[in-house]
């Protein structure tokens, strides 16, 4: 895997909280990232400002903190379902008519779905904040479901599950990772559903999973661009302030189970051309980190796969010619548990065999020699690097700090991230390491072409 943009790798971290070493490097890094303004209206919904006053744009998010693994059993894919048929209106807004609003304005908009939030976001000049300000506020405690509009968009996301996924093997392999890794948590079913409990999915069942979470005090409202908190605080509260508190109910999730055993899931499909391995293990959360592992298992992926000069490209891909890419990933940014993976793609020729056995030996080498000091200052030095850019972007700042709001951080855990990750040793590193490439009840993935085909 290349080496992640500066405001993606941000937003994949979630850059939130670790108790650091008392003992800082001689040069600190600085707090600050992004420097957001926030207020809380009345009826408990945040609102984050994020000002960059380069161009007269602004990037508007509502985030609610409720996704898919926040559904009932039996429903899979009512959270995703429900983010559709947002966009079918209220009496102000005809069933539409929403993002044709948006885009004759000369703007975008869009929304998305994970496990832990759902996001309806717009770009837009700046003078026409306020239209959609209004609108997103209508959409939240207005909406207008019709069988005439909702069952015809349950045959939209069936078919948006048959094309992004059922005739995607790399997705279908993933799906299937996921459900294998997580046993009882609601992680391993897709966020988009499973097919046969989509087909059943009723309007009802949408109107209360909306009438449920999609509240004022369970949203967070942040603006990226030009636009300051005093400027937009008498707008947000015209709008959403307007809209009462609600009830929420508190999240809980199941556990998943004590799992020992190394599981394999193996995907041969026609439709294959370019075969890969993976491997995934459950790693801490931000949020779910007794042992203050988040940051050293960032800058060991850092270290892993931080581009060219990376331990696994330099090792596979450049000095022993049998991949052509391999890479190290890990994402804390969730409510519950995160995860960590490797993996790899072959060279022409190369036996998916001895890929994996060259892969497995360079983890072994980082679970038995670790990493060093050096390894660690270049990776926190690149990091940091990074980290200086992200605040250029417009949406970056916006999506990074609304996700670690949704997952159960605080603007000063994502504020303190340069002084974290600096703070971070070689020890740190390989004690994190250690813990969770030393579990053997991880996951291994191998997506291959069927037997006789062409790789």
């Amino acid at each position: 895997m290349p080496a992640a943009h500066p405001v993606r790798r941000l937003v994949a971290a979630g850059l939130l909280a670790l108790t650091v070493s008392a003992t800082p490097p001689a040069l600190a890094a600085e707090k600050g990232v992004f420097f957001p303004e926030s207020f809380t209206l009345a009826n408990g919904m945040q609102v984050v400002v994020i000002p960059n006053r380069r161009v007269p744009v602004v990037n508007h998010m509502v985030w609610y903190k409720v996704g898919a693994a926040d559904e009932e059993r039996g429903v899979s894919g009512i959270a995703h379902f429900l983010e559709h048929l947002m966009f079918k209106g209220t009496d102000a807004v005809p069933p539409g008519a929403f993002s044709r609003i948006v885009a004759k304005n000369g703007g975008r908009d869009n929304a998305f779905t994970s496990y832990d939030y759902t996001a309806y976001h717009q770009n837009v000049a700046r003078d026409r904040l306020e239209l959609v300000m209004r609108m997103e506020a209508d959409r939240m405690a207005n909406l207008k479901l019709t069988d005439a509009v909702v069952y015809p968009e349950r045959d939209v996301i069936i078919e948006e599950r048959r094309q992004r996924v059922e005739n995607e093997p790399a997705d279908r392999i993933g799906e299937q990772i996921n459900a294998t890794m997580f046993v009882h948590h609601p992680y391993g079913t897709p966020v988009i559903g499973w097919p046969q409990e989509m087909a059943n999915l009723t309007r009802e069942e949408a109107e209360r999973f909306y009438k449920t979470w999609y509240a004022p005090n369970n949203a967070i409202l942040v603006v990226s661009g030009d636009v300051s908190a005093d400027e937009l605080k008498p707008l947000a509260e015209k709008y959403y302030g307007a809209i009462p508190a609600r009830p929420v109910p508190e999240r809980r999730r199941v556990v998943e189970p004590p799992i020992s055993a190394e599981r394999r899931v193996t995907l041969r499909d026609a439709e294959v051309r370019q075969p890969s391995v993976r491997r995934t293990w459950i790693a801490p959360s931000y949020r779910l980190d007794p042992d203050k592992q988040a940051y050293p298992l960032q800058v060991l992926a850092e270290i892993m796969s931080g581009g060219s000069t990376s331990r696994l490209y330099r090792s596979l891909v450049v000095e022993q010619k049998i991949a052509t890419s391999a890479w190290l990933g890990y994402g804390p940014g969730a409510w519950d548990m995160g995860t960590l993976s490797v993996g790899a793609t072959p060279a022409a020729g190369v036996e998916m065999d001895k890929l994996e056995t060259a892969l497995w030996a360079e983890i072994a080498k980082v679970v038995e020699t670790g990493v060093t000091e050096e390894e660690v200052a270049t990776a926190r030095k690149r990091m940091l690097a990074e980290a200086a850019y992200a605040r250029d972007s417009l949406t970056g700042p916006a999506q990074t700090l609304g996700s670690a709001l949704a997952t159960g951080q605080s603007l000063d855990d994502v504020e303190n991230w340069p002084v974290r990750i600096d703070a971070v040793t070689a020890a740190q590193v390989n004690a994190a390491a250690r813990a969770v490439l030393s579990q053997t009840n991880h996951v291994t993935g191998l997506l291959l072409p069927l037997q006789g085909k062409d790789s």
